[in-house]
């Protein structure tokens, strides 16, 4: 069971949750939670801890994922992608491109807060 919590909305934030909600088929508080577990997911990172900041520069693609994304570019250099792979394949790149952002995000915190000293 949630926490009931009153919020007073903008209303450009309303109309697109109502749009949303409206096209899904489903409530508006059922729209604001989605978006709210997106961005407690995503924070900012100079909004984490330390601890945090620091994992999240040394973060890694699985082993798992890395293979994959290695054999899909592999095929997709020799023409062999079906329609499934060439979307498994703009999946994994979109975490790559995001995992890599929030790593330069994280290494740019660490060395703001002298977690670390700069590269150069």
């Amino acid at each position: 069971m949630g926490e009931i919590i009153t919020l007073e909305l903008p209303e450009p934030l309303a109309h697109s949750a109502r749009i949303v909600a409206a096209r899904t088929s489903r409530r508006i508080e059922e729209v604001l939670v989605e978006w709210l577990d997106r961005a407690a997911v995503d924070l900012p990172v100079e909004m984490l801890p330390d601890d945090q900041v620091l994992g999240l520069r040394d973060l890694l693609m699985g082993d798992e994922q890395q293979d994959e994304l290695s054999a899909l570019l592999a095929d997709q250099r020799e023409h062999r992608l079906d329609a499934r792979q060439r979307v498994r394949l703009s999946e994994l790149l979109a975490m790559y491109r995001h995992g890599m952002v929030r790593k330069a995000q994280a290494l740019k915190v660490a060395v703001e807060r002298g977690l670390q000293p700069p590269l150069s």
